[in-house]
């Protein structure tokens, strides 16, 4: 597999057209868009097209913002945008809080981000998605008519692991690729039936793009990758989600 990450690709804003700006990007990378190829578009500049970044001054705080405030060590302000994109507090401490976002993700802060957001004096906040596995569906739509090819579209954004230092990329939004594959029932090398594992794919993907996108100035959101090549039931990014009833950790 190749991972090419797509120079060029301009500081993105509400209602820009990201399809335009891929094409855009994978011609300057002298870089066409054939069947099985697959994009990883950082969250990040989904949410921008999509209007998701806010004001803090657009919060106005609850009396549970402002106690959470005081044990996280966060501006109130950010604490109510976070609980107004969360279900329930999984964990909260200096500098942690952790929560349940609406979509089911389970993770830092409901994935609210401050960096390279606005003019950089962190009184914008940048959201994730309404809905990110909508948001792949249309961007393949998008890219496949202009392309005359059947691609997939992973949206990745990082995330901590419990028990682990680091964060990832994940996939939080999935179009045209078995994001997640069942191998119940495959032989492993000395003929035994596999059980119970399942692979992660649109995650491994995310993870592998990650590398080339960076965590911090590098510019490159978009990456394309060549070679995938794996095959089963086309499944979004909502099929990682473990069902709460079976998270051993809350």
């Amino acid at each position: 597999m190749t991972y090419t990450g797509l120079p060029g690709i301009p500081r993105v804003v509400q209602g820009d057209d990201l399809a335009d700006i891929i094409t855009a990007a994978l011609r300057r990378a002298d870089l066409g868009l054939a069947d099985g190829d697959v994009l990883v578009i950082a969250q990040k500049i989904v949410s921008k097209a999509e209007g998701r970044s806010f004001a803090l001054s657009a919060f106005e705080p609850s009396s549970e913002a402002h106690r959470l405030s005081k044990l996280v060590g966060k501006d109130p302000r950010h604490i109510e945008a976070i609980l107004s994109e969360s279900t329930e507090v999984v964990r909260a401490a200096p500098g942690v809080l952790i929560v349940a976002h609406r979509l089911g993700f389970v993770m830092a802060n409901a994935g609210i981000d401050q960096s390279n957001v606005g003019d950089g004096s962190g009184e914008e906040i940048l959201l994730l998605p309404r809905d990110p596995d909508a948001s792949s569906s249309r961007l393949k739509a998008g890219l496949d008519a202009r392309h005359k090819a059947d691609i997939g579209v992973v949206i990745n954004d990082s995330f901590g692991r419990p028990w682990r230092n680091g964060v990832v990329g994940v996939a939080i939004g999935a179009a045209g690729i078995p994001s997640l594959q069942s191998l119940v029932g495959a032989p492993d090398l000395y003929g035994r039936a596999l059980r119970v594992t399942e692979v992660a794919l649109a995650d491994e993907l995310a993870a592998g793009a990650s590398l080339v996108m960076g965590q911090s100035a590098e510019g490159l959101p978009v990456v394309h990758v060549r070679g995938f090549g794996a095959r089963g039931e086309l499944r979004n990014a909502a099929s990682l989600i473990r069902p709460k009833g079976q998270d051993l950790f809350r």
